[in-house]
Formats: C-alpha cells, structure tokens, sequence
C-alpha cells in the first residue's frame, strides 16, 4: 500500500474529496444534466467570541481549481468502487472550465458574504466542492486565531511555535502560512519557511540542558554555535538561577564581540517571572537581551500578562492557536444560488430549511466607509446591482484559466494587515464585541420572498401532483 505522503501532490487532490460528490456527479453524468450552475461558499455564522473571519486559504483553492484531473491510477480505483466506465471516461478528460469571484485572500469577511462564487458545468462546479470548503476551512479559522492573538500582543512579535501538535503535515504548512498572513512574524516550522517564504525562529529545548551535567556548560555549548544569535531557555531547573547564568554567557559573548539574542520563559508565573528577569539583565547592562516566552499561550493569556504588566518583547504560541483550540471550526458551506433553465437563462434557487436559509442568485458584496477611512457596514447585494461602496468580488477565473496574477504572500499580509487597521476597534475585542452590520439590499430581498414564493408553491404543486 502507497505511504499517505505520496498522495500529498497536487496531481493526486482529485480524490480528496468526500464520496457523495462523486456519486452525485455520476448521476449528473447519467441524467446529461451539464449545464451551467452557481455556488456560493460561505460561512453561515460567527462562533463564540469571534466577530470578524480573515479569509484564507485562497491561493491554494485557485490552484486546486486550475490543476484537477484523474490519472489512470484515479480511474483504477474509482471502477473497483463501481462508477460506470462511460463515467470514467469522462472523468478521465476532465478538468475545471468554469469562473471565479472571490474576495481577495487577507480580507475581513463576516458571516453569509460569498467570499468565493463558482460558476460552471454543475458537474465540475459539485465536484470542488469538498476541497473548497477544506482549504477554506482551515487557513480562514487559523488566520482569525492568529489576528486575534497577534492584536492581543499590541506590536510585541508573534511567532507560530504549534507543528508538534497541529493535526497532520498538510495542516503544519498551512497553520504556518496563515498565521504568518494574520501578522505573525514568523514560524518555527522549517519546511514552511523555506516554501513559503516565512521567517523561521527556534531556541533550544530543555532535553538540550538536560543533556549537559551543568546548565551553564549547555547555555556555553549553544552560544559557541550560535553567538549571534542565541536564546537560552532558562527555566530548566530554576529560573533565577538560570537567568543569573545567562548574564554570565552574555557577557563572555561580549567579550568576544557579540551580544546575546535572548532567553526563554517557559513556564511558571511568567509575569511575575519577566519582571524579575528583566532587572537582573538591565542591571547587568544587557538592557539589549530580549526576553521570549511560549507555554499554553493564546490571546487571552497574552491580555492577561500585559494587564500585569509582563515584560515580554515576544511570544511563542503554539497549540492554542495552532489548533484554534476554542473555536476548532468554522460553519463553512458551499452551496447552489442558481441553476439553469430549459431555455437558457439562469434561475435563482436557494434552501428553505429550518435555520440554514440561503441567499438566492449571484451576489456582490459591497462595503462602506466611514469618514476616516474604517469599516462601517456591509451589503449584500445581486450581482447586477452597482452600489457606491466598495465591490469585494472580483473575477479570478475565466474558462478554468486565472484572469490575474495572483498576489504573493507578502502582498496577502500587507492586505490582511490593511484590512484589519480598517476594522473598528470594537469589533477586534476578544470577548462581547458587537455584531458588524451586514445588510441585504432591497433588491436580494426581493429576490429572497419572490423564490421562496415560487418554491413553497412549486412545492405544494408536486404533492398534488
């Protein structure tokens, strides 16, 4: 049997999808229903102590978009599943034809907006439909996570310390990548640096004092590798004794004409901890030692230590964020806003079930300023409408090509950065943050009551019937 890692290539996402997709698009196949259709993917509603989403993940749903198909080795196994062998034909020449809009990657998005609108050969545009709503899922909810983390920090650096305990490879690049999107200043995660792009930080661990008979020969052995730029972890074994310590490497590092980086807490009463430290170095003249900490950090520790008054220039956080610990989903949905008719034009549709109510028709999303430039409210109209604030969808895709350049990782953070700047700062409070307007537009409104009429009624029609 393949080794899972030899399925994470691109060419090999076909599969990655959920089997109904497929059964679905061999009932298509069988009914020749290709005709075009129109799927939003949104996010239904905020979780708890969240008021704002950052959409992520773009990047990599427009590749998967551009890339699909089905190889032999695809095809092999889909006929042992039992799929007809006219359907896997099909399969075997299919690719993505159909047009994209999306909200740019790094924009703050709220519940119910389209960030991504597909329209295509329902087959195609069904079969996306799973890794879609997984990319999205994923990098959206962790770049919330971090921009609440990294605002939590107020300017102090921020890095992405969770690989260890992130589920899976394939989540450890992204979490790495997201956050970094979200204002971290880097990663601890090699490989995602070097992909990417990101700046990668990492200090020592405690098996690496352990290793040492003293703590002092372990903070020497580092610095002889590293003397331009260590941080020692201190609290080993005591995290006085281990501060006093490293004054003692830091100013044999000076006399050889370097500077110590840092030292590391780790655990304990880091505020309280921070503060003492931080004494023992000014007091040394090392006023230059930055002081790091990690340990079980998330946004509301991070609030906690500054309210008392920590002095920590940076943080380490790892499975908290890593993981979005408290909030570890989104309600993510994809679904169908209109299919076509028998004479050719599009017809709006949309789900009437209890308390997951859609929004019929192609959508734009336009946003609204306030005089200094912030955020003020948001409105959900129909495509065809034109309104004075600002459009959020743009065409990425045309013909199952990009219809522009995508932007790079850095251009993504500078918009994330932006964008976050914009929103008040009522709707950044962790916790009891008011709802973000978001209105629809009289016209969708209209739309909403007129194909609720038509479906209610078709509906009643067919139980007649």
């Amino acid at each position: 049997m393949s080794s899972f890692l030899s399925f994470l290539k691109p060419q090999n996402m076909s599969l990655f999808t959920d089997y109904y997709e497929l059964t679905m698009c061999a009932s298509y196949f069988d009914n020749k229903n290709f005709e075009p259709a129109t799927f939003d993917l949104f996010i239904r509603r905020l979780p708890e102590n969240r008021s704002y989403f950052l959409f992520a993940g773009l990047d990599e749903a427009l590749q998967y978009l551009q890339s699909i198909k089905f190889t032999e080795e695809h095809l092999a196994y889909l006929k042992k599943q039992g799929f007809r062998p006219d359907f896997l034909d099909y399969l075997g020449g299919f690719k993505f034809t159909g047009e994209a809009w999306t909200v740019p990657e790094g924009t703050v998005a709220f519940p119910n907006e389209p960030l991504i609108r597909v329209t295509a050969p329902i087959i195609e545009a069904q079969l996306v439909e799973t890794f879609l709503l997984n990319t999205i899922n994923l990098q959206t909810m962790i770049a919330t996570k971090a921009s609440r983390v990294v605002q939590a920090a107020k300017g102090k650096s921020v890095i992405e310390f969770g690989l260890r305990r992130e589920p899976g490879i394939d989540a450890g690049m992204k979490v790495a990548r997201s956050s970094y999107i979200a204002g971290c200043q880097g990663t601890s995660n090699v490989l995602a640096g070097m992909a990417y792009g990101i700046p990668v930080f990492g200090t020592l661990a405690h098996s690496f004092i352990m290793s040492y008979p003293k703590e002092i020969d372990a903070f020497r052995a580092f610095a002889k590798t590293f003397p331009n730029k260590s941080t020692l972890l201190i609290d080993t074994y005591d995290d006085i004794a281990g501060a006093e310590k490293a004054v003692i490497v830091a100013k044999e590092l000076e006399a050889k004409g370097f500077r110590l980086g840092g030292v590391r807490l780790d655990s304990g009463d880091l505020a309280q901890t921070s503060k003492k430290v931080r004494k023992i170095l000014d007091d040394r003249g090392l006023s230059y030692v930055k002081i790091f900490a990690s340990g079980d950090l998330d946004e509301f520790k991070i609030t906690q230590l500054l309210n008392e008054g920590a002095r920590i220039d940076a943080f380490g956080v790892g499975t908290k964020m890593g993981t979005s610990a408290d909030r570890p989903y989104l309600d993510v949905i994809y679904k169908l806003c209109e299919t076509m008719t028998a004479n050719g034009s599009f017809s709006p549709i949309m789900k009437l079930s209890k308390d997951k109510i859609t929004l019929p028709g192609r959508k734009q999303v336009y946003r609204f300023k306030s005089k200094d430039g912030g955020f003020s409210r948001d409105v959900i109209a129909l495509a065809d409408e034109h309104m004075e604030g600002e459009a959020l969808l743009v065409k990425v895709m045309e013909n199952g090509k990009l219809s522009r350049e995508l932007p790079s990782l850095e251009q993504i953070r500078v918009v994330a950065s932006e964008n976050l700047a914009k929103l008040p700062a009522e709707y950044k409070q962790l916790m009891n943050a008011p709802t973000y307007p978001v209105e629809l537009s009289q016209k969708l409104q209209t739309l909403i009551e007129t194909t609720k009429f038509q479906l209610t009624k078709n509906e009643i029609n067919r139980r007649v019937i």
